[in-house]
């Protein structure tokens, strides 16, 4: 199974995806924030990120999902500024929209993608990319004529356009999505992003459309498809249970899913008294059953849930 883009590169889709991404920025909708904002003339909007990706770090990674790290581990590029911004953020140093990151031009970005191939990255995992989606494919367009032929992996809040994903429809094999909040009240008090659970909701239905549920090849190693990530919060403000029902009625039963037990007030959680709680073991647990009674039968069963972060 070959990557998505190498069949986009050889039927010149990229050039052309790559083309509307860029007048999308001009005037930019890349994402629901829709700050109109021209970005490639240097104009910042909520993401305070111009016409250049910025890069806080790249390396093989060991922490994620089984599928994804294998023995040689995942190639994340983990891009700074985000466009979503939850108060809670536990890479709020990363996504912060005020830090500072070098910004990479597209072949720099296409030789981070060639560098982690070469240190036998099992994939190229694209951590907040959906403020950087122009930058990524021309990144792809240059490592892709140098022999890139990992897969790609689209690690996103799912605070995405439809529109724009469908600028990497046969181009990403793999899409990571969180599901953060199921409600409006929360995405609105926590991130700023009170049309979150609608957008991440049909973002969700598209990548599942595009690449469905997830394939490995004979060692376990993920090769396309879509995995989901749910981080249980405290006071149940992410909406758990709602989000493993739409699961159940909207995706593929055996979509991989992640119930992740991890939270920890980081950022500026301190602020908000209902987010300095933890997450106990046996909501995780609860959570999983109630997964499995709703017919979902790809549970990660990891026990501890956590992720070491290595950037």
């Amino acid at each position: 199974m070959q990557p998505g883009y190498i069949q986009a590169v050889e039927q010149n889709v990229l050039s052309r995806r790559i083309d509307k991404a860029g007048k999308w920025a001009s005037n930019c909708c890349l994402c629901p924030r829709n700050c109109r904002v021209n970005r490639m003339e240097g104009e910042l909007g909520f993401c305070r990120t111009g016409a250049l990706a910025p890069v806080a770090s790249y390396n093989l990674h060991f922490g994620e999902e089984d599928p994804l790290v294998g023995e040689r581990g995942s190639g994340t590029v983990f891009f700074g500024h985000c466009n979503l911004g939850c108060v809670f953020c536990q890479n709020y140093d990363i996504s912060d929209n005020q830090s500072r990151h070098q910004e990479v031009y597209p072949n720099q970005l296409g030789f981070i993608f060639m560098e982690l191939q070469k240190k036998g990255a099992h994939n190229i995992n694209l951590v907040t990319p959906s403020h950087v989606v122009l930058s990524i494919l021309q990144g792809l367009k240059e490592a892709a004529g140098q022999g890139l032929n990992i897969p790609l992996v689209y690690n996103t809040s799912s605070y995405d356009e439809v529109h724009t994903l469908k600028l990497l429809d046969g181009i990403v094999d793999i899409y990571l999505a969180d599901s953060k909040f199921f409600h409006p009240e929360p995405a609105k008090k926590y991130a700023d992003a009170q049309d979150y659970p609608e957008k991440a909701r049909m973002a969700i239905m598209e990548m599942h459309r595009q690449v469905g549920p997830l394939k490995t090849d004979e060692k376990g190693i993920a090769r396309k498809g879509l995995m989901i990530r749910h981080l249980v919060m405290p006071d149940n403000l992410a909406g758990s249970k709602e989000w493993l029902e739409f699961f159940a009625d909207n995706l593929s039963r055996d979509t991989f899913i992640n119930i992740m037990g991890q939270y920890r007030p980081a950022g500026y959680a301190h602020m908000y008294p209902e987010l300095t709680g933890r997450v106990s073991g046996d909501r995780v647990m609860e959570l999983k059953q109630k997964a499995r009674d709703l017919g979902l039968v790809n549970l990660d069963e990891r026990e501890s849930g956590f992720f070491k972060l290595i950037y």
